[in-house]
């Protein structure tokens, strides 16, 4: 299961995008499950990854990813 610090706005900001999670997933080369299990919390993304999903939605991975307290 994923790191309970870790926490995540991928969702949001992919929806803020207007994209899908299969859109997402197309743009950053990774299936939709990928994209479905980072957004719940089930995988914790690799730095590759988180940078690869920052690309595709023109943003920084701190705004993706933050510790929680």
């Amino acid at each position: 299961m994923g790191d309970p610090r870790l926490g995540s706005r991928l969702k949001d900001v992919r929806t803020a995008a207007g994209l899908t999670q299969q859109g997402l997933a197309d743009l950053a080369g990774v299936s939709r499950k990928t994209i479905n299990t980072v957004e719940n919390g089930v995988f914790i993304p690799s730095t590759l990854l988180a940078l690869d999903l920052a690309r595709a939605l023109e943003t920084t991975v701190e705004d993706l990813f933050f510790l929680k307290d």
